[in-house]
């Protein structure tokens, strides 16, 4: 379904240890000035339509709605400047906002 890279994996298990949470939920919402945003967030609650994907120390959850669009992309986590943050690279957005928050789909 999704990729991790190293980075992304190090970062999971680093703040789902920290937080005492071993879920993170990715997904898309509705939003933005293109039509997509995407959500990084911890996983509460988990439902039975749910996708779980196990990776050991943690788990991710992705809806079902979220899981079309997410197929096929990778989970990175990137330093720019000062900030880092956990970033999806997803080859099936056709389009961004000048901000890099709302994405569009094919």
């Amino acid at each position: 379904m999704i990729e991790l890279t190293d980075a992304a994996i190090l970062k999971a298990i680093e703040r789902t240890s920290s937080d005492g949470r071993d879920t993170i939920r990715l997904g898309v919402s509705a939003g933005g000035c293109v039509g997509f945003e995407y959500v990084i967030c911890y996983a509460d609650p988990i439902t039975n339509e749910d996708t779980i994907l196990d990776f050991g120390k943690f788990k991710i959850a992705i809806d079902q709605m979220s899981a079309e669009y997410l197929e096929g992309s990778t989970l990175d986590h990137v330093k720019e400047g000062l900030n880092t943050f956990f970033k999806i690279i997803n080859p099936k957005e056709t389009d961004s906002c000048g901000c890099g928050v709302s994405i569009g789909f094919k």
